[in-house]
């Protein structure tokens, strides 16, 4: 386990330095009542959605969250961000990096935040435009959220590794 961090997500070069090869990524959309899930491949370039876990206590959903962690070779955790439109940060936000401070005494794995702004929305839009049904748009939207954030932040890492790979 870690030592106490004010905040234990790294920058984002910091993050990538600490993955280990051939490992997925897991994104989390995190909501008051459920946290969204979503899992990359091992090649780290699509965004699965995945499941939604319905929030009990912090203990039980971190258990869950990182016994998932295992099973799927997870090397690294991406925690949605929620910023507010102007980029300050909210109670939200507040509650993203105490959950990962917490989280963090549970586990080894890095950890890093992705703005999330708009991801919701977004979701909500393409599934509206698909002309889902309200029940199904609740039932989906939270592992959706995840996998749009998750797979905004693989298109980061993709940009990156292909800069470094440029002659």
């Amino acid at each position: 386990m870690r030592a106490m961090a004010s905040d234990p997500a790294l920058p984002l070069d910091d993050f990538v330095q600490a993955l280990r090869p051939d490992t997925r990524l897991i994104g989390l959309d995190l909501g008051t009542k459920t946290i969204g899930l979503a899992l990359s491949d091992a090649g780290r370039g699509i965004a699965t959605p995945m499941e939604t876990i319905r929030r009990k206590k912090f203990t039980a959903d971190a258990d869950h969250l990182l016994a998932l962690c295992s099973q799927h070779h997870v090397g690294g955790i991406v925690l949605g961000l929620p910023l507010n439109m102007d980029g300050s940060e909210g109670p939200r936000a507040q509650a993203t990096r105490a959950f990962a401070r917490n989280l963090s005494q549970k586990t080894e794995l890095p950890i890093t935040y992705w703005d999330e702004r708009l991801s919701t929305a977004a979701v909500t839009r393409t599934l509206l435009e698909a002309d889902s049904s309200r029940a199904k748009r609740a039932e989906v939207v939270d592992k959706m959220a995840a996998a749009f954030i998750l797979q905004g932040f693989l298109d980061r890492l993709g940009h990156l590794t292909a800069k470094d790979d440029s002659p």
